[in-house]
Formats: structure tokens, sequence, C-alpha cells
């Protein structure tokens, strides 16, 4: 991919957008697209048209979506099918009316079936019933990576999928109404630790088991696909799994971000609430049969996400 390619990054300002930004730029691409929610409404058809017909860009890579865990998701699931079923529609065509020479759209792993054999490989979708707590996200992903599919099928368009496993990092989302589970445990952890709460209260019953990467990770696989040749033409290598092969139960996890944070109380488990899916991990063989693995250790990751938290108050 040429350095001066003209790169539209929707979704900058969110974990995986500004992670994105922060590695393209690292790595000599300099002529990145930015457009806030503000300055561009990704919902609004028109609105989307016009910026594409003004500016051209050459390759787009789709962050921008309403993301939340397992709260946000049951509460307003008629708001997250909507708006990321309109934002993927309409940049999705945008792109390829505007001649976009490549697009990556990015999903979750939450498109695989609850019960899905594991690890999951990309070949599990549509073999079984969703998680219900989060279908209407999925089903959103689900139609988006499908919509690039079949553009890819009928008019040879260089679209790719990718979908990646639970992600964390800077910028990372740590309301606790709306956060997913690291992020969420993070806070909880530091609060206690902060004004000196005994116990630690957490959804569940901690055996459910997880995958989590580095947000800085899906970035550089994200800039790995753009820099190798793929084959337009092919309708089955355009949708890959993005996950570090590693996992752990959501106790562990709290043990970890305990540890990590330096809390030294007790830790609940609430039983009454949902775990949501037993056991989430991908297949990530694809991806690394073309040259690409995740190189930031769970550890190190928490730790440098911690610091970040630490330093950026305003965002709890």
């Amino acid at each position: 991919m040429d350095r001066d390619a003209r790169i539209f990054i929707a979704g900058h300002r969110g974990l995986v957008g500004s992670a994105l930004c922060r590695v393209f730029r690292q790595h000599g691409y300099h002529h990145l697209l930015l457009r806030s929610r503000q300055e561009l409404d990704l919902c609004d058809q028109f609105a989307t048209r016009a910026f594409f017909h003004d500016e051209n860009p050459e390759v787009v890579i789709l962050a921008a979506a309403k993301v939340g865990g397992i709260l946000a998701n049951s509460t307003y699931s008629a708001d997250f099918i909507r708006d990321n079923l309109m934002i993927q529609t309409n940049t999705i065509d945008a792109a390829y009316q505007s001649g976009v020479q490549k697009f990556i759209f990015l999903g979750s792993s939450c498109i695989y079936p609850k019960n899905a054999p594991q690890p999951m490989k990309e070949a599990s979708l549509l073999t079984g019933s969703l998680e219900p707590s989060n279908e209407a996200y999925a089903i959103a992903k689900i139609a988006g990576l499908k919509m690039c599919h079949a553009y890819r099928k009928q008019f040879g368009w260089d679209a790719l999928s990718l979908m990646p496993t639970n992600l964390y990092g800077p910028n990372d989302n740590f309301d606790l109404e709306s956060s997913h589970v690291l992020p969420a445990l993070l806070r909880k952890f530091h609060e206690a630790k902060q004004y000196g709460t005994p116990t630690v209260t957490l959804w569940g019953t901690g055996t459910p088991r997880r995958e989590f990467l580095h947000v800085d990770d899906l970035a550089h696989a994200t800039l790995h696909l753009l820099q190798i040749e793929t084959n337009p033409q092919s309708t089955t290598d355009d949708l890959f799994n993005v996950g570090s092969g590693e996992e752990l139960s959501i106790l562990e996890l709290a043990y970890l971000i305990q540890e990590i944070v330096g809390f030294t109380g007790e830790i609940h488990f609430d039983t009454s609430k949902p775990d949501g899916t037993p056991r989430k991990l991908l297949d990530i063989t694809k991806l690394q049969e073309m040259g690409w693995k995740a190189k930031i250790s769970l550890r190190a990751g928490i730790e440098s996400t911690y610091e970040w938290f630490l330093q950026h108050p305003h965002t709890f």
C-alpha cells in the first residue's frame, strides 16, 4: 500500500480507530482522512455520499460502530441494530460507488453461534443460534460482512472483513453502564482500592472463558492485510478472525486485574446476573498463515492500559 494513499479511518476517536491512527502513523502513513461524528454522521446517507465524492479516499477502514457490553446490548438492542446497519450500509455502498480501492470492515467475534465448536473457525458463521444478549449487534455485523462479501462476489471489489476477539487498550470505554468486561473490571478494582471498599462484586459465575487482544495488535493486523496482495476475485479469503490464541476464565482475569491494580479485598460474584456465551476462542489459523500474530501479552497490555487509565481521569 502506497504510503501516500488517502486513508479514511471511520471512527478514529474510538478504541479501535485511535489505535489505527497511532499504528499507521508509526509506519509512515500520514495522509489520514479523519472526521468526528459531529463533522460526518455516517447514519446520514447523503452526508456520507458527499464526503466520499469530495474526498475520494483510496482505502477505507470502517471502525465506526455503536458498541457496548452485555447491559448496553440488552437494554438498547433496537439502537444497536439500527445504528450499525445504517453506518455500514451507507459507508460500504458510498465507498464502492466512489471507487475506493480497498475496504476493511471490522466486526466482532459475537457473530459466531453461542455454542460454536471451539476454537471458532470462520466457517462456523451462520451454523447455529447467536448469544441472545448481543443478538441485535451480531446480526448487524453479520449483515455488514455479508454486504462486503456480496460486493466482492458481484463486482470484484477488494473488501475484507476482520472479526476481532474482545479488545482493550487506550481510549477504551470505562463507563460501567456500557463498557466491556476488561475495562469494567479495571475501573471496579481501581475504585474499590481508591475508596477502601472491602469487596468487589462481579456479574455471573466467573466461569465463562474469554480471549483478549490489545487493540494495537488489531491495528497491526489490519495494516498487515493492507500491505499484502489479495485477490479480489476470490470469494473465500475475505473473512479473517483476529485474536491472541489464548483464553482465560473471567475469574482468572479478575485475579490478574486485582493484582495489577493492587486491590487487596475480596471478589464476590452475583450469580443472578448473566454470564453470556460460555466460551469464545477464535481460530486464528488463516491470519497466522498469512504472516501475522499478536505480540502484546495480556499482562503487559493490561498494565499499560491501567497506566493510561490513571493518566486520563476524565475517562471515568
